[in-house]
């Protein structure tokens, strides 16, 4: 079990420098032009694929690393850039996050390399398709099905999903579906649909409040055909997984889904730190360079206090997602709902600072034309996505009770 500590060894540091330096000279001069246009911004993730850091082995080194804490320094420093490129360059991830956790060995090796690159070498991004249009927090609701061809050897995809970031436009698309719909989520399993497989369409492109560079919309699959072997986990033990399901037995949950979420959490909180540090440090610099009266604002208490809170809550929400990206990777999961304290003070911060933010700069806060405005725009989805806020506080809830709370 590696040590946890406070204090970034050398490879991390020059991970958050270097990761640091590109958002500083790559990301933050287009954030506005990228969040304007409402596109994916290709020509950004085209040079973080130059320079590695959009790669298969960027995300294997730092997934690898056995603090856990290589993850949300680089996803702190990205969003510090922009939260909607930084969702652009690794929303894969959570198609890659699912893969790891449903796929056979196999499998990873096939589709791992794919969702970053196409069969002609060039970039690409991948998809995790849960959402749909009745079944955002309640996973146990989806309905797309997925009913098995045994003549050919392939399954068959109906359904719609929505909110999807990179619906469409992704080469690999990771879609869980019910396969046992009377099972609830044990009844569940995840599929790969290979690029430029028949029956799967982008639907509805989502016009968004903020992370407008990051594509979400709907996708859907009519009668979508994929091979056997694009079940993840393979049919033999989603078969036993469903027999345990049906008498009752431990073990018949599908993990995929929730596993994919809960390790996604302090990387999702790392993303609301760096919008929320983002945000105070131009309240700082503003404050300080402001004068009113005769002097910066900054000496005023009510802005110097703002600015202490500011920084206070910046600080414990890293704390709290460096916490539960070392108990992670440490594989012993979240007992005391860590994983949901990190993501809900994250993204509630990153709602809180980047609203003082705004107060401290009045209308140069308010502007299109500055940071400001965008960040706060930005923060809200942290309070909704991967998880609503409220949904945090169920799971950290049932997890001190050790009651099923509803």
């Amino acid at each position: 079990m590696a040590q946890f500590s406070l204090e970034l060894d050398e490879d991390q540091r020059r991970l958050q420098a270097w990761v640091h330096e590109f958002a500083e000279r790559v990301i933050r001069p287009v954030a506005h032009e990228w969040d304007e246009r409402e596109e994916t911004p290709w020509p950004v993730i085209e040079q973080a694929a130059e320079v590695g850091l959009y790669s298969l082995d960027f995300v294997a080194d730092a997934f690898g690393d056995p603090t856990g804490l290589s993850v949300p320094v680089a996803m702190e420093e990205l969003s510090w850039g922009d939260a909607g490129i930084a969702l652009a360059l690794f929303g894969t991830t959570l198609a890659v996050s699912g893969i790891m956790a449903s796929g056979d060995p196999d499998q990873i090796a096939e589709w791992l390399p794919r969702c970053f690159r196409d069969d002609r070498d060039r970039v690409a991004v991948a998809a995790f398709a849960v959402s749909e249009p009745d079944a955002g927090s309640d996973v146990g609701a989806v309905r797309t099905r997925a009913v098995y061809d045994r003549d050919a050897d392939e399954w068959v995809l109906d359904g719609t999903k929505t909110w999807i970031t990179n619906g469409g436009i992704a080469g690999v698309h990771v879609v869980v579906a019910s396969v046992d719909p009377d099972l609830g989520t044990r009844g569940q399993a995840s599929f790969v649909v290979p690029p430029g497989t028949a029956g799967l369409t982008q639907g509805r492109k989502l016009a968004k409040m903020g992370i407008r560079a990051s594509h979400t919309a709907e996708v859907v699959l009519d009668g979508c055909r994929v091979p056997g072997r694009c079940l993840l986990g393979g049919k033999e033990r989603l078969d036993e997984r469903l027999a345990r399901a049906r008498e009752g037995s431990a073990g018949g949950r599908h993990r995929g889904t929730l596993a994919t979420l809960e390790a996604a959490r302090p990387a999702i909180g790392a993303q609301a730190v760096g919008i929320a540090r983002a945000a105070y440090e131009h309240a700082l610099a503003y404050a300080g360079s402001r004068h009113q009266f005769g002097r910066a604002i900054i000496e005023n208490q009510a802005i110097a206090f703002k600015l202490a809170d500011m920084c206070t809550a910046v600080d414990a929400a890293r704390l709290l997602v460096w916490r539960a990206a070392w108990m992670s990777r440490q594989g012993n999961g979240f007992p005391g709902g860590e994983g949901s304290m990190s993501k809900l003070f994250a993204g509630e911060t990153a709602v809180s600072v980047t609203d003082e933010a705004i107060q401290i700069l009045g209308a140069h806060g308010y502007m299109r034309d500055g940071p400001v405005e965008r960040l706060h725009r930005d923060a809200k989805i942290y309070t909704i996505f991967e998880g609503t806020s409220e949904i945090q506080r169920l799971i950290i809830a049932r997890a001190i009770s050790g009651r099923h709370i509803s």
